[in-house]
């Protein structure tokens, strides 16, 4: 009832990440420049250098609206 000036709830604009935020994940797909894709909490996170089914730790680069950037820090 009270969103911004396009109608949406700010919720919606929440991820379950934070830039600079480290993550231990799987990851379990490559996006068509050959980075690797993760999730965390259904949320899609790029990282960069990472192949599939790799266990790494990332940094979190950059936080969208639907998806993330991060790079491999171990």
């Amino acid at each position: 009832m009270f969103g911004n000036s396009y109608g949406r709830d700010e919720r919606e604009n929440s991820s379950p990440i934070s830039e600079g935020e480290e993550y231990d994940v799987k990851i379990e797909d490559l996006g068509r420049d050959g980075d690797g894709i993760t999730r965390i909490e259904g949320f899609v996170v790029f990282v960069s250098g990472a192949k599939v089914g790799d266990e790494v730790k990332i940094k979190v680069n950059s936080v969208r609206r639907n998806f993330g950037f991060a790079e491999v820090v171990e």
